[in-house]
């Protein structure tokens, strides 16, 4: 069994191709997804290789393009609706949290909604507020949808074809900073468990909880930390919702510290959300406060040195776990 090397991009685009093979009734639809190749040229080649009935470019209407992928999906189809960032979505939020969250309870289990909606989130390429923001926290508020950020590469290429076989709505929200990003993975490599999160490194002393983006920043952070003899612990959250409540408890009770790096802004964030949970059950754990690294609470800068000061950064996820650790470690 051998190693193939793939980008992030590459490697979402084989998880496409995949399950358009695997499924006849699976389609990919959105702006710019045929002759264009995507807007981050996730979908290059797929037009000439599945033609126009499986990969559908739509107009500029997210509302309609994502009810009509909602009514495929309740009409046995497997739609992957792709939107091209997080902020664009908001204009389908409507058919997002009215429909595909709430159709199955509204039928009394009569309809289920098995939609992958797909959308680049982030900041860091210098495109501003409209096209920066990370809202994948609000969508985690949501009953009834299922909320994915894949860090790494591997997931990028495993967990869409799970995220398909669920009967019900999941968003999966790619960030547009790893689009480049490049590892070696199987060459079998195939779908993935979306359930649970992962330990990207063990460690004793601090556990830093994080998604998406902010993955790469927080294993380089550990690093900066373990020249200082502190042994971070970085959880992968993969799922917002449902959170694996376990895992990070299970981390906490072994570290005693708790460091979460969200890039959404800190207020009404997943990073509020873990840290309530953390002192719902487990404060008596805690040897130190829970430290948050969020964004600053503006809209995104454009210029490059602002934007840069607005995310979280190495330094400052450093800072937050020596402060958690002091003299106690």
């Amino acid at each position: 069994m051998g190693l193939v090397k793939l980008t992030y991009r590459e490697a979402m685009r084989a998880a496409i191709r995949d399950a358009l093979r695997r499924d006849d009734r699976v389609f990919l639809m959105g702006e710019d997804v045929g002759r264009y190749g995507g807007c981050f040229a996730v979908s290059l080649g797929l037009l000439e290789e599945f033609g126009p009935e499986r990969i559908r470019d739509a107009p500029l209407s997210e509302g309609a393009f994502v009810g009509a992928g909602i009514g495929a999906a309740m009409n046995g189809m497997r739609p992957i609706v792709e939107i091209m960032t997080v902020n664009f979505s908001l204009l389908a939020l409507d058919q997002i949290v009215n429909n595909a969250a709430t159709l199955l309870h509204m039928s009394g289990g009569q309809f289920n909604v098995p939609v992958v909606i797909r959308m680049t989130t982030g900041a860091g390429r210098q495109l501003a507020a409209q096209h920066s923001h990370s809202l994948e926290g609000w969508y985690a508020h949501i009953p009834g949808l299922r909320i994915l950020t894949p860090a790494t590469v591997e997931d990028a290429r495993g967990m869409l074809w799970t995220a398909l076989c669920d009967p019900d709505p999941v968003l999966v929200f790619e960030h547009g900073s790893l689009y480049n990003a490049a590892a070696q993975i199987d060459e079998n490599a195939g779908p993935v468990d979306i359930d649970r999160a992962l330990v990207r490194r063990p460690g004793r002393d601090v556990t830093v909880a994080t998604y998406g983006g902010m993955l790469p920043r927080c294993l380089e952070a550990a690093e900066d930390l373990a020249r200082d003899g502190v042994d971070a612990e970085v959880i992968d959250l993969r799922t917002l919702r449902p959170l694996d409540d376990a895992m990070i408890l299970d981390s906490v009770r072994h570290t005693h510290r708790l460091v979460v790096v969200d890039e959404g802004w800190r207020s009404g964030s997943v990073s509020a959300e873990i840290s309530t949970r953390v002192v719902e059950q487990a404060f008596y754990d805690l040897d130190a406060p829970i430290e948050r690294v969020c964004t600053a609470e503006v809209p995104l800068p454009y210029a490059r040195h602002l934007e840069e000061a607005a995310l979280p950064g190495p330094v400052a996820i450093a800072a937050a776990a020596r402060r958690t650790v002091g003299d106690g470690r």
